[in-house]
């Protein structure tokens, strides 16, 4: 039999599953010495993609156990997301999902079916601005702008200094460290810029986390705090469920392994991985928090300046209330990159090193902009794919499957990822062999289908500007 989920049955208020050994597990049951529990799936990871996948599979009609190393929704890599909501993709399934999720956060109330009194993440339409640079033209993207429907400007040299007139628009390329005598070196040319004007970013990323966990639990979803996972059980080839730190035992026939840096590990767990054509491995980045120039956020038609993306710098600025910014990198090849063994090795305090170079960056851009003597920011680990392209797949172990390598730039694209992933996990554990025929997700607003065989495992590397835009 192929999957425990195609025998799911209720008894009484209880939920029976029977696996496909012909084990059966029910809802009320106690099993086995360390009084272990069923569910029909386990999610590891409760940020903003393991939230999604939990609500998404809920919603579907299973029993969701979600279980988190911390202490609550977001708080790990999401809580230092700054949760840009940009299209700017290179592939036609990026731009799409990013397209899609840009309506589900447009509508959030909606989506999350929250009711009126609850607290919500809140997305800020500024627009997103990324200057022109050779190694990434526009035409990269905007070829499936055209595709999708995505709605766009080509701004010029002029254009550009009209819109927003703190820019210096001087081309620089290629970006070099500050200490380097180029860095202050005279312009070799004026740049445009290509705005998307519904782009913009979520004001704050750990409630939009909370704000999934919370509709999971409407729905009925658990979740497990500070329960760090410890074991993967196996039988026949495929997974069984997880032990817990405090020897509790979750049996499931489905586990999702949505735990963000920490996937790596729990993949060694499960001995998965083998066939994975794409690599991945924790990088600790950091995004620093400083004054905007004066008057720089009047620029924006409702009160912000658009999200900038400058790779001729090699930096981002997004805004931060009415009187800040913040200002992250876009992995210059002039940096180091700080990859970790271990994520937990990550210090989230930020480093005098780091602020200095992107903040001098910043200002080497945005005239006015002022460059503290103590840094101020957050750092937060990326869980990156050699492509900067996410994985969204089942593995070689029947029923774990891994929503992983997002890479730093898949905050925007959660809501859709629970879709996208109880569209893989009730396909293949009804039958389907998505190795060989890629399953399709068809999107609710904007009527686009998305190729889910683009975040397989096994692919080819995607195309890629090599950095966390993807």
């Amino acid at each position: 039999m192929a999957s425990d989920l195609r025998n799911v049955r209720t008894t009484g208020g209880a939920v029976t599953l029977r696996a496909a050994s012909g084990t059966v597990w029910s809802g009320n049951e106690k099993v086995g010495w360390n009084m272990a529990e069923s569910t029909d799936a386990v999610v590891v990871g409760a940020g903003v993609i393991g939230s999604s996948i939990a609500l998404e599979l809920v919603r579907s009609g299973l029993r969701v156990v979600v279980v988190d190393k911390f202490g609550g929704a977001g708080n790990g890599s999401t809580s230092a997301s700054s949760a840009v909501v940009r299209f700017t993709y290179p592939t036609i399934a990026g731009v799409n999902a990013a397209w899609e999720s840009r309506h589900c956060w447009g509508a959030w109330r909606d989506h999350l079916q929250a009711p009126a009194s609850e607290p919500l993440a809140a997305f800020n339409r500024c627009g997103v601005t990324m200057l022109d640079v050779d190694f990434a033209p526009c035409g990269m993207f905007t070829r499936h702008f055209d595709k999708v429907g995505v709605p766009y400007e080509k701004w010029g040299a002029r254009e550009l200094s009209k819109r927003l007139p703190a820019l210096d628009t001087g081309r620089y390329f290629p970006p070099r460290p500050v200490d380097d005598d180029e860095f202050f070196a005279d312009a070799s040319a004026r740049l445009g810029a290509l705005h998307t004007p519904d782009g913009g970013f979520i004001d704050d990323p750990q409630l939009a986390a909370h704000n999934l966990a919370t509709a999971a639990q409407r729905h009925g979803a658990a979740f497990r705090w500070k329960t760090p996972v410890t074991a993967v059980m196996r039988r026949g080839g495929r997974v069984r469920g997880v032990r817990l730190k405090d020897g509790t035992e979750l049996s499931a026939g489905v586990v999702v392994n949505a735990a963000g840096p920490w996937s790596g590990q729990l993949n060694r767990l499960a001995e998965v991985g083998g066939d994975f054509t794409v690599g991945l491995r924790p990088l600790r980045q950091e995004v620093h928090h400083v004054a905007a120039p004066a008057s720089y956020h009047d620029a924006g038609g409702d009160g912000h300046a658009p999200v900038l993306v400058d790779m001729d710098l090699g930096t981002y600025i997004r805004p931060e209330g009415r009187e800040f910014l913040l200002v992250g990198g876009t992995e210059p090849e002039c940096d180091p990159l700080e990859w970790l063994d271990d994520p937990d090795d990550g210090s989230p305090t930020p480093t005098v090193s780091q602020f200095r170079t992107q903040v001098t960056r910043a200002a080497r851009r945005l005239r006015g902009l002022r460059v503290p003597n103590k840094p101020r920011g957050v750092a937060g680990v990326y869980d990156v794919t050699d492509d900067w392209t996410p994985v969204y797949d089942r593995t070689e172990l029947a029923g774990f499957y891994v929503a992983i390598g997002t890479s730093g730039n898949q905050f925007k694209n959660a809501p859709l990822v629970g879709r996208l992933m109880t569209t893989l996990i009730h396909g293949v554990e009804g039958g389907h062999d998505h190795d060989r025929s890629a399953l399709t997700y068809t999107c609710e607003h904007t009527g686009q289908t998305i190729d889910l065989g683009a975040f397989s495992r096994r692919r080819r590397p995607a195309p890629s500007t090599g950095t966390v835009l993807g």
